[in-house]
């Protein structure tokens, strides 16, 4: 497994993945490899034939797993198999032929304005919990920062002065987001409470649990969800939810999908474009109150 070490050495510092990323493909490497162990008593992945990804497929499949899981599963492997026949550990990349299956995607509905004034006034910031918790998705709602992001960020990525945040981003990207005055109040009563509660493990991260500690993905997860399922009917609610919403509400506001994509942190503007389709339902409504011949 030295070659599978090196690969996850690698992806953090060269690919500049970010830790969560690369350990969702460590994860997903040693899931594979039990699987060949267990099915095929096969205890070297340099020794791998495509019959066995296919096989494996239908066994992820058989448990459950969403196409897009298994899609991302898939793509750790062939990531990882890529690796292996650059360094020459291997002849030929065993996955080289298989291709993603088209995923249905999961239509996200973004939180509505009633509904997030709603949680945001129930919130109870009296103690460190609540300021914690209302800090959590004031930010994400307010930055539109994804999870790990959240989850990195830093009490010195706050410049006070300037009025921005720090955010870095996928494969350390670096972007400045302006901080709302409303924000900026909430992060100052929060610091303050905070004090009695960091660990020195934990000191630098912005948000930490009850214990001191960094957060992680289910601690966000549970907080989101806590706080939403008393206002809101909708299926999912999660941290992406509050994201989804900040870029639908700004391109809502008539914001430019420019300025919305830098502000996201997308690569691409394609990426920015999949908010807008929520916005359909409106532009439809709109075109046959005022197109003329839509009233005929």
């Amino acid at each position: 497994m030295d070659n599978v070490a090196a690969f996850l050495r690698y992806l953090k510092s060269e690919k500049n993945y970010s830790k969560h990323t690369v350990r969702a493909y460590s994860k997903d490497i040693e899931d594979f490899a039990i699987h060949c162990s267990n099915t095929y008593d096969l205890h070297n992945l340099e020794k791998v034939h495509y019959n066995m990804l296919r096989d494996y497929i239908i066994v992820l499949s058989k448990r459950g797993l969403a196409m897009r899981s298994i899609n991302r599963k898939c793509s750790a492997l062939k990531s990882l198999y890529l690796y292996f026949h650059k360094i020459g550990v291997i002849e030929a990349h065993p996955f080289a032929q298989h291709k993603a299956v088209k995923a249905k995607k999961a239509f996200i509905t973004p939180f509505s304005l009633t509904e997030l004034k709603a949680v945001l006034e129930q919130i109870d910031r009296s103690d460190f919990v609540g300021l914690r918790d209302a800090t959590a998705i004031e930010l994400l709602y307010g930055t539109g920062i994804r999870q790990a992001e959240l989850i990195g960020l830093k009490i010195s990525d706050i410049d006070w002065a300037q009025g921005h945040i720090r955010v870095l981003g996928k494969q350390n990207k670096e972007r400045l987001i302006p901080l709302l005055p409303s924000l900026a109040n909430t992060l100052k009563l929060y610091l303050e409470q905070r004090k009695a509660y960091s660990r020195t493990s934990a000191h630098s991260y912005l948000l930490i649990t009850n214990k001191g500690n960094q957060t992680y993905p289910a601690f966000l997860y549970r907080l989101v969800k806590t706080y939403f399922r008393g206002v809101s009917s909708k299926i999912i609610t999660s941290p992406h939810v509050l994201r989804h919403s900040f870029a639908t509400h700004m391109l809502d506001a008539g914001a430019d999908i420019n300025v919305v994509k830098e502000l996201l942190g997308h690569q691409s503007l394609a990426a920015t474009q999949e908010y807008t389709k929520v916005q359909l339902p409106k532009v439809q409504d709109a075109y046959r109150a005022a197109h003329p011949r839509a009233k005929k």
